[in-house]
């Protein structure tokens, strides 16, 4: 093999003969922070009896190393040995066969799966302790399509035509904390109100009690225009959760927009509060019947220019693109819609989830893989976790894809000495200054209690 030093070629003599290197130093980030927040001790209370006898592997580390694995990239249990194989840094990690009976024990009981959930909402509430809460809580709810290239208990042809599951999930827009999810079928609908209503309510069992029963605490969901069901809004009030869903131009909607005035409409604000170019807010609330929905509910409308090469359809006129948005929020409608456009960042929560085991649901079983759905949303709270506790700048914010590179799969080599360890990081990779500096911070939280 050749390599470039300094302008000049040398010829690399390749030994396995090397002593306390590391391939993953920077995904023990993702374990520190579980035992941080005190989620490994909870899982371990939650999943206690499960633990077969003593000396066996703690069903709560199991979980734990599950959820580093995804965090990390793998996509099937046997990825697991990603962890098993750095034993340094990770300790004595489970069989695959014995992880796999974990996750099938969980499968065949829901309590355990309760359980597994209740875990997650208390080291949720520890990790906002530690300053993870987000200044408004807003639970976007979205659905997502994942294919299957084998027979699975629960794949079907979607709406797409594509095969597979549709399941449905729920993130916390500012913190991008993964709160809720529900594997559905391929032929799931899209538009079920009792289904978008129970993951509502699961997503809203994650979040500490005294927030959700803080009436001065405004709590919003949003969601596409597949929410605009009067069940489900009336869900939200009846919950005392204010409500943001897409609303379809009909007829009256359309009529009630082209008898507006020039004058009725305001510049659309960006997300980061500039006008923005050729878009328009209006309301339309006392020009239609909404007695169907929810009380004080009230109708938004966005017009724009379509972007070039955009194709128009019928309910566009006069070259505007139309969105009209439901909410029994008060408020400035112009403020109104620009909260309501944000949910774009569902998409981008469901693209980081693909990225973070849910691309692919690995046993033929349909509760096997709804316990791999739990897993992928430990995995991706454990990454919004580190980059909320540990880390700022680019680091704080960048995808799963980019995070490992820059930062999980950073190799080192772990030295012991006069009973301590240092794992040395290569002093030139760009981004090990981070990396240390994340781990100092970890260190200086305080440790949970119990």
């Amino acid at each position: 093999m050749k390599v470039q030093r300094d302008g000049r070629r040398f010829t690399v003599d390749v030994s396995a003969d090397g002593d306390g290197l590391v391939s993953h130093a920077g995904a023990a980030l993702l374990a520190e922070v579980a035992d941080r927040v005190g989620l490994t001790q909870e899982l371990s209370r939650a999943l206690a009896e499960v633990r077969e006898r003593r000396g066996r592997h703690d069903p709560g580390r199991v979980i734990r190393d599950l959820a580093v694995m995804l965090a990390d990239g793998g996509d099937c249990l046997s990825d697991l040995r990603a962890v098993r194989d750095q034993q340094p840094l990770f300790g004595s990690v489970a069989s695959d066969s014995t992880a796999f009976r974990l996750v099938d024990r969980i499968a065949n009981d829901p309590g355990l799966l309760d359980a597994v959930r209740t875990a997650r909402a208390r080291a949720r509430e520890r990790a906002w302790e530690l300053g993870v809460r987000p200044e408004r809580i807003v639970i976007d709810i979205d659905a997502t399509l994942i294919g299957a290239h084998t027979e699975k208990e629960g794949a079907a042809v979607n709406f797409k035509g594509t095969f597979g599951f549709h399941p449905l999930l729920a993130y916390l827009d500012e913190s991008r904390e993964a709160l809720a999810g529900m594997l559905r079928p391929g032929n799931a609908a899209a538009h079920s109100a009792q289904a978008q209503i129970e993951v509502l309510e699961q997503a809203l069992e994650q979040l500490p009690l005294d927030v959700v029963a803080d009436l001065q605490t405004k709590i919003v969901m949003r969601i596409d225009s597949a929410g605009a069901a009067s069940d489900l809004c009336q869900a939200a009030q009846d919950a005392k959760i204010g409500f943001l869903v897409g609303f379809d131009v009909f007829k009256a909607v359309q009529t009630a927009i082209l008898s507006l005035p020039e004058s009725a409409w305001s510049p659309a604000l960006k997300q980061d509060g500039a006008e923005r170019d050729g878009a328009q807010v209006t309301e339309i609330t006392e020009l239609i019947d909404l007695k169907p929905w929810p009380k004080n509910s009230r109708v938004i409308i966005r017009r724009e220019r379509p972007h070039p090469g955009a194709q128009l359809t019928f309910t566009d006129h006069d070259g505007h693109r139309f969105q009209a948005t439901l909410t029994d929020l008060t408020g400035d409608a112009v403020e109104i819609e620009r909260l309501h456009r944000g949910r774009a960042h569902a998409e981008d929560r469901i693209r980081a989830a693909k990225q973070t085991g849910l691309d692919n649901l690995p046993f033929r079983e349909f509760d096997l893989n709804a316990v791999w759905m739990e897993l992928s949303l430990i995995a991706q709270d454990l990454i919004a976790w580190t980059q909320h506790l540990a880390l700022d700048g680019e680091l704080a914010i960048c995808e799963p894809k980019a995070l490992r590179y820059r930062l999980l799969h950073t190799g080192g080599r772990l030295a012991f000495h006069a009973r301590r360890a240092i794992l040395r990081l290569q002093a030139s990779w760009p981004w090990a200054h981070q990396l240390a500096a994340a781990f100092q911070r970890l260190q200086a939280l305080p440790p949970p209690a119990g």
